[in-house]
C-alpha cells in the first residue's frame, strides 16, 4: 500500500452517505448493465450486419430486404438502450464517483464529444430507415449513410471502454495526457474486440428469434428466402461473432493486470468462457444440421450466452472492486486526515498577521512599495515589459485617475492582445489598495 500510495494520485473524497446500501448498488450496477448493454449489442451489431447485408443487397435483392427487416429494429433497440442505460450510469457515478470522472477528466474533449457522436449515429439510422424508398436508385448514397452511422457506433463503446479501463487504474493517471494515451493501455483493444463479437453474436442469436416468429410474415417479404433460409444466416451471424468473442475473450483474461486479478475472478470467467463454448458449438450445430433440426438447440444457445453474461458481468465487478480496494483505503484515510486537520482549523482559527516587508526607510510609500513587491513585482518592471507593462506606463494612464487604477488592479480585464489577462486581486483591503495606488502614482 506504500508503493501505491507514492505513485499514484490520491485525492480527497467528498464523504456523503450513499442513497442505498452499497451491496445493493453494486447489484443494480451489474443487472441494470447486463439489460443495457444486450440492445446495446442489438443497437450496434444490427447496424453492422444492416451495412452486410445491404453490400451484398447491390448484387442480391433478396439480401438488400434482409438488411431493410433488420434496420427496423434498430431504432427501436435504441431507444431501449438508451433508456436502460440511465441506472447504470447512475449506479457507477454513485459508487465510484472519483474515479468515474477522474477518467472522464482524463479523456477530457474525447468524452465530451460523446453526446454529439450519439446525436449524430442516432439521426442518421432514422435518416437511413426513412429514405429506403426514396433512395432506392441512389444505392451507393444510402449505403454510405448507414456506413458512416456504423463508424460512429463503433467509436462510442471505444470511448466508453477506455474511461472504465482507465478508472480502475489510479495509479495510471499520472501518465496519461488524453485519449490516445489511455486507449494503448493494456486490456481495451482486447475487450473492445471481444464487445464487437457480443454485438455480432447476439444479433444472430435475435435474427433467429425475429425471423422464427409464427406472426412474422416471411412469405410476403422476401421471393426467395425461406424462413429457414435466414434463421441459417442468424445461426451463422452468431457463430462468427461467439469465435471472436472466444478468441478475444482469452486475450482479454491474458492481458488483465495482475492486481484485480485472484482464484474468484479467473473461475468466474472461466466458468463464463465454458457457456460460451457451448452456445458456439451449438450454434455450429444447428448450421449443419437437418433442415428440421434447426431450431432444435435454439433455447440451449439462448440461456448459455445469457447465463455466460451474468458470469462475465459478475467477474468484471469483481475485478474492479479488487482493483480499486486499496486505493479507495488509502482515499478514504487521506479524506479522514483532512476532515480532522479541517476541523481543527475551525476549532483554532491563527490570528492573521502581516508578512509584509516594509522598508521603514521608504517613508510614505513604504507600505505601498512592500505590497508591490509581494503581489506585483512578478509580473511588472520599473521602466520595462516584463509579463505585463512597466510601472511608468501606468502611471502615465492613471495619473489623474487614483479610483480607477485600485478598481483596475481589483478586478481587471483584458484591453491588450499583447499582455496576457492580469488576475485579480480583490483579497487586498481597502488600505492595502490605497497605499500600492500611491506608490505606482509615484512614478508619473
Amino acid at each position: 500500500m506504500k508503493l501505491l500510495q507514492v505513485n499514484t494520485p490520491v485525492p480527497k473524497d467528498i464523504p456523503l452517505d450513499l442513497p442505498l446500501p452499497e451491496w445493493l448498488l453494486v447489484i443494480l450496477l451489474v443487472v441494470s448493465f447486463l439489460l443495457h448493454i444486450i440492445f446495446i449489442n442489438l443497437m450496434v451489431g444490427g447496424s453492422i450486419i444492416t451495412l452486410w447485408a445491404q453490400i451484398k443487397g447491390l448484387k442480391n435483392k433478396e439480401y438488400d430486404i434482409f438488411a431493410h427487416e433488420i434496420a427496423k429494429t434498430i431504432t427501436v433497440n435504441k431507444s431501449i438502450a438508451v433508456v436502460l442505460g440511465v441506472a447504470p450510469l447512475l449506479s457507477i457515478n454513485t459508487l465510484y464517483t472519483i474515479y468515474f470522472y477522474s477518467a472522464n477528466a482524463l479523456t477530457g474533449f474525447v468524452w465530451i464529444m460523446i453526446i454529439p457522436l450519439v446525436t449524430i449515429a442516432f439521426l442518421l439510422t432514422y435518416l437511413h430507415k426513412y429514405t429506403w424508398k426514396n433512395l432506392e436508385k441512389n444505392k451507393h448514397i444510402h449505403i454510405a449513410i448507414m456506413g458512416l452511422a456504423v463508424a460512429i457506433f463503433l467509436f462510442i463503446p471505444l470511448i466508453f471502454l477506455t474511461n472504465v479501463n482507465l478508472m480502475m487504474f489510479p495509479e495510471k493517471w499520472g501518465t496519461v495526457k488524453g485519449f490516445v494515451s489511455a486507449l494503448v493501455l493494456p486490456n481495451v483493444l482486447p475487450r473492445y474486440f471481444e464487445f464487437l463479437g457480443a454485438c455480432i453474436a447476439v444479433t444472430g442469436v435475435f435474427i433467429t428469434w425475429y425471423n422464427n416468429r409464427k406472426t412474422y410474415p416471411i412469405d410476403k417479404i422476401y421471393s426467395s428466402f425461406t424462413r429457414y433460409h435466414i434463421k441459417k444466416i442468424g445461426y451463422s451471424i452468431a457463430t462468427v461473432g461467439l469465435a471472436l468473442q472466444i478468441f478475444f475473450g482469452i486475450i482479454v483474461l491474458f492481458t488483465l493486470p495482475s492486481k484485480g486479478l485472484g482464484y474468484g475472478v479467473i473461475s468466474i470467467m472461466a466458468i463464463a468462457g465454458l457457456f460460451l463454448a457451448y452456445a458456439l458449438w451449438y450454434c455450429y450445430q444447428s448450421i449443419i444440421c437437418p433442415k428440421e433440426d434447426i431450431d432444435l438447440h435454439f433455447k440451449k444457445i439462448a440461456v448459455s450466452i445469457l447465463i455466460f453474461m451474468v458470469f462475465y458481468g459478475g467477474s468484471r465487478q469483481m475485478y474492479r472492486h479488487t482493483a480499486l480496494e486499496k486505493h479507495q483505503e488509502l482515499v478514504t484515510a487521506h479524506t479522514a486526515e483532512f476532515q480532522k486537520l479541517s476541523k481543527e482549523a475551525r476549532e483554532n482559527p491563527v490570528e492573521e498577521t502581516s508578512d509584509l516587508e516594509i522598508d521603514e526607510s521608504l517613508g510614505e510609500i513604504a507600505k505601498g512599495s512592500a505590497v508591490f513587491n509581494q503581489y506585483c513585482a512578478a509580473c511588472h518592471r520599473t521602466t520595462e515589459k516584463l509579463v505585463g507593462p512597466p510601472i511608468t506606463e501606468m502611471a502615465s494612464i492613471y495619473a489623474t485617475d487614483e479610483a480607477g487604477l485600485k478598481n483596475w488592479i481589483k478586478t481587471p480585464g483584458k484591453k491588450r492582445a499583447d499582455y496576457p489577462q492580469m488576475p485579480g486581486f480583490s483579497q487586498l483591503t481597502d488600505d492595502e489598495l490605497k497605499e500600492l495606488a500611491k506608490y505606482i502614482l509615484t512614478f508619473k
